[in-house]
């Protein structure tokens, strides 16, 4: 390919595609010096669909990746690959090797099968309204409801974390810490949710804090938001409430927001496996 800092990856599926841009970004993000300019060719299910994906490939050579199950479309696609001189492979196929062997039974060869409408789904979407409706201290009355709820002062990534747990079926509300405004006393009550405190250094905090005033070209009169001295204290105060009601606490200075939801779900499982007292 050359060294151009850049390289063409194709992504064809005869569904979302959410399957081959999560294992592909997952790859390339491997790779500091090259960037991928992805085509993602969603529901690819027809051979006159794939003759334009073709051309396209053709027009723009570089890495294809699939997860077609049509046997016909697949020889299609590596056949033209091979004549391309481009390098393809199937995402889902030795993987579906592996189960095949190991299980003894064949595939049911349904495009988008993990996308029916089953109770998880459901369970995905209640989760998903639910993080919506008690985004940043909205409706702390029902949060007793909740399977997790964050707290953490502003800039801790709270409500991208509660809507990405949602999407993997988790209650979330989330709660800000206010510099000089009472945490409400129900979230103080909370039983049945784990809480979790969320907090970052003062340097990250202040640096996003900042980025986003640019954004919004917005200008605040109290300085003390982007305040290095301030802003520690108020994670301080985050610290000191979360250790006086024994709610653990994790660092997110680092972290991306799959990770931080990764470190809150094994947080949940841990307390649901532990004994009832």
């Amino acid at each position: 390919m050359g060294h151009t800092g850049f390289f063409h990856l194709h992504l064809v599926s005869d569904a979302t595609g959410e399957t081959l841009i999560t294992v592909a970004r997952a790859a390339a993000a491997q790779y500091a010096d090259v960037s991928p300019v992805e085509h993602l060719y969603p529901m690819v299910r027809s051979k006159k669909q794939l003759d334009r994906v073709l051309a396209e490939i053709a027009e723009s050579p570089g890495i294809v990746l699939y997860t077609l199950l049509e046997e016909d479309l697949i020889q299609i696609l590596e056949e033209k690959c091979r004549e391309l001189g481009l390098p393809c492979m199937s995402v889902l196929g030795p993987i579906l090797r592996l189960f095949q062997s190991y299980l003894g039974t064949e595939t049911i060869h349904r495009a988008g099968a993990q996308h029916v409408l089953n109770a998880e789904y459901f369970q995905r979407i209640e989760a998903l309204n639910f993080a919506m409706m008690h985004d940043d201290g909205q409706h702390v009355e029902g949060l007793e409801e909740a399977d997790v709820v964050l707290v953490g002062v502003s800039r801790t990534s709270k409500t991208p974390t509660s809507i990405y747990l949602a999407n993997r079926g988790v209650k979330a509300g989330n709660v800000p810490l206010v510099p000089g405004v009472p945490l409400a006393p129900q979230v103080e009550q909370l039983t049945r949710p784990l809480v979790v405190g969320l907090y970052a250094s003062p340097e990250r905090i202040v640096q996003i804090r900042e980025n986003r005033l640019l954004g919004l070209k917005a200008h605040r009169d109290d300085d003390q938001y982007i305040d290095k001295a301030a802003v520690a204290e108020e994670i301080a105060f985050s610290r000191r409430l979360c250790a006086k009601h024994n709610w653990p606490v994790i660092d997110v200075t680092r972290r991306s927001i799959e990770e931080t939801a990764a470190a809150i779900m094994r947080l949940l499982a841990e307390r649901r496996r532990a004994p009832a007292t």
